[in-house]
């Protein structure tokens, strides 16, 4: 089952973003082919990053709830909230 990890960044949390990114990117690259797409939601003027959208295959909610409190942005206390949803690929999906 794939799940849809939505997690809003605290406000002025840019330091903070800055300063975990590389380990966060590390984290998720080591999800292997678990992680199916990720990325940051941006503020309306484009510019800056307010949170992020990362897609992840898990067996359950609770193995996706441990992929999104094991990510180095969570650990940093970057996110105000967290929203785990399961997630339905239908459209474009390349392993269809």
């Amino acid at each position: 089952m794939l799940y849809a990890l939505i997690c809003t960044d605290k406000a002025h949390s840019e330091g903070i973003r800055q300063e975990n990114r590389q380990s966060h990117l590390e984290f998720l690259n080591g999800l292997g082919t678990r992680l199916k797409a990720a990325g940051p939601f941006m503020s309306d003027d484009l510019v800056s990053p307010t949170g992020s959208l990362v897609l992840v295959e898990a067996a359950n909610r609770e193995e996706a709830m441990a992929v999104a409190n094991e990510d180095p942005y969570a650990l940093a206390g970057l996110f105000e909230s967290v929203e785990i949803r399961p997630w339905n690929w239908v459209l474009k999906n390349p392993e269809a």
